[in-house]
């Protein structure tokens, strides 16, 4: 018997799957803007203080390891003949993860 979650695809895809709220550029600003005012700018939170924590996300050195891995990715793709369409897909997706194969003596 299948479940219903296998009956029925999804009504709308996650927009927030890539791993990307908006782009790098344009998120940066508005970080700053955040760090700045050290307060939320936009958003659900707007007008509440940062946390610790949030305040080192938006310092923008994890953020920045995201976008070099994806362009990594983009580089990557584009170097092994795909198309620019297809490299962007690619450079979006998670990284495959690796399995210890077991083989090392």
């Amino acid at each position: 018997m299948a479940t219903k979650k296998a009956e029925q695809p999804s009504a709308r895809p996650n927009k927030y799957r890539d791993g990307r709220w908006s782009v790098p550029s344009k998120r940066a600003k508005g970080y700053a803007a955040d760090r700045k005012a050290r307060v939320h700018t936009y958003g659900p939170k707007e007008g509440k203080e940062l946390t610790d924590f949030e305040s080192g996300i938006r310092s923008g050195y994890l953020q920045a390891q995201q976008d070099h891995a994806g362009m990594f990715k983009y580089k990557q793709a584009l170097a092994e003949g795909k198309s620019k369409e297809e490299a962007r897909e690619i450079s979006r997706r998670p990284w495959k993860k690796r399995t210890n194969g077991g083989d090392a003596a």
